[in-house]
């Protein structure tokens, strides 16, 4: 965009899938697929990791939808509303690697946006690194039907049996 403004300037969003619209609103990145289990990660390759594990269970990704490093409560909202604005998604499966992000703060955006838009489907959380072990309490003390993993496999394998 910053090297060919004048390219940009012909942009339509209406012409756009309104997710991607909307994810890049609140700089996410995302990308509709076919599947019926969605899912929220941090990073690229991370995302490809998970949809492919969710593939090997039998289960098939909806979307790529990437958090990023710098992401708030906020946008971990506003990614729910757009993961559940498609009517193909059984299942939501979260799968955070905090390095720079910490877990805490995704755990907290997690419940808010659970409460917010009222989730309807089944949810799976897999956290690892910095601050887990309180973004993991703040999850299970929700009092939400938030299921937790312990790994990759194990949240694959939970999202795609939560869909029988």
């Amino acid at each position: 965009e910053f090297r060919q403004k004048s390219l940009y300037e012909f942009r339509d969003p209406t012409q756009e899938d309104p997710r991607d619209v909307a994810a890049a609103e609140y700089g996410l990145n995302y990308i509709g697929l076919d599947g019926n289990i969605g899912c929220l990660v941090n990073g690229a390759g991370l995302a490809m990791a998970t949809m492919d594990i969710v593939q090997l269970h039998g289960g098939s990704p909806a979307n790529f939808l990437d958090v990023g490093g710098g992401a708030n409560e906020k946008a971990v909202t506003e990614a729910f509303k757009i993961l559940t604005s498609d009517s193909k998604v059984k299942a939501i499966m979260v799968n955070i690697f905090g390095g720079i992000m910490k877990c805490d703060t995704i755990a907290n955006g997690i419940v808010g946006a659970f409460k917010q838009v009222n989730l309807q489907v089944p949810l799976v959380v897999r956290l690892e690194g910095t601050n887990v072990e309180l973004g993991k309490k703040i999850l299970e003390t929700s009092g939400m039907p938030i299921q937790t993993a312990s790994d990759l496999d194990e949240a694959a394998k939970k999202a795609v049996a939560s869909l029988s």
